[in-house]
C-alpha cells in the first residue's frame, strides 16, 4: 500500500500527519473538492489544532502554478474523511488511513522506551571509558561513533546530514526504533568489552569484524 501517514521531521516528538493530496488522490476526489471540505470545516477542524499547510508549486500547459496543501494530523484527517461520501474506495481508505496512523504511533512509542532503555547502558559506557587509562587519547564521543557504526552503519554526524538534522541535534532523535535497539547491543558490547581490559584498537577491531559478517550474512 502506498505511504498516507508521514514524519517530517522524521524524528522523535514529531506529530504524524497525512495531506490533502493524499486524501484527495486515494478517494477519487478532485484536489479543489476537499480543498472546499477543508475551507468549509475549518473551525471544526482546528478543534483539534491549527490547520497547517504550505504552498507547494506543480507544472501545467499554462506554466508554473502554485497550490495550497494541507497538513492534518490524526483527528483533523479522521474528522474530514467523515464529510466525504463512503463509498467503498473512501472506506478502504479510511481502514487503510487508520491502520498508518495507529503504525505510526505505535513506532514512535517503541523509540520512546528504547531511548529511555538506551539512558542507563550510556551511562555505564560513560563510566567505564572515565575509568580506562586511555581516556585521554579516546573520548566518550569516539565510543559512540563506534557503536553507532557498528550498529547502523553510520556516525552521528552522517546520520544528522543524511536525515537532514540540524548539526547539534541529538543523533538518536532521528533513529528508528530497530536502530535505537540495535545502537544499544552495540553500547553495551562496547562497555563489556572495555571492562575486559580491552583498549579502544581492539575493541575496534572486534566491532569492524562483527560489521563485517554481518554484512556478509
Amino acid at each position: 500500500m502506498n505511504e498516507l501517514v508521514f514524519l517530517e521531521p522524521n524524528r522523535l516528538g514529531a506529530i504524524p500527519f497525512t495531506t490533502s493530496d493524499v486524501i484527495a488522490d486515494f478517494t477519487g476526489n478532485s484536489y479543489r473538492s476537499i480543498q472546499r471540505t477543508i475551507v468549509r470545516h475549518v473551525s471544526r477542524l482546528e478543534t483539534f489544532g491549527r490547520v497547517r499547510f504550505q504552498i507547494t508549486p506543480f507544472e501545467t500547459n499554462g506554466g508554473v502554478q502554485e497550490k495550497k496543501i494541507y497538513k492534518l494530523n490524526e483527528p483533523q484527517a479522521t474528522l474530514l474523511i467523515t464529510f466525504l461520501k463512503n463509498t467503498d474506495v473512501v472506506a478502504d481508505f479510511k481502514t487503510e488511513l487508520v491502520r498508518q496512523f495507529y503504525a505510526m504511533r505505535a513506532e514512535l512509542m517503541k523509540r520512546q522506551v528504547y531511548r529511555e532503555q538506551l539512558k542507563p547502558i550510556r551511562r555505564e559506557l560513560t563510566d567505564v571509558v572515565q575509568e580506562n587509562p586511555d581516556k585521554g587519547e579516546w573520548s566518550y564521543k569516539i565510543y559512540t561513533d563506534l557503536a553507532y557504526k557498528s550498529a547502523i552503519g553510520k556516525t552521528a554526524a552522517q546520520l544528522r546530514r543524511e536525515r537532514n538534522a540540524p548539526q547539534k541535534a541529538k543523533a538518536i532523535d532521528y533513529m528508528t526504533a530497530e536502530e535505537i535497539s540495535e545502537v544499544a547491543k552495540a553500547q553495551n558490547r562496547i562497555s563489556v568489552l572495555h571492562e575486559m581490559g580491552m583498549g579502544y584498537e581492539q575493541i575496534k577491531a572486534l566491532m569492524t569484524q562483527k560489521l563485517m559478517v554481518g554484512k556478509l550474512a
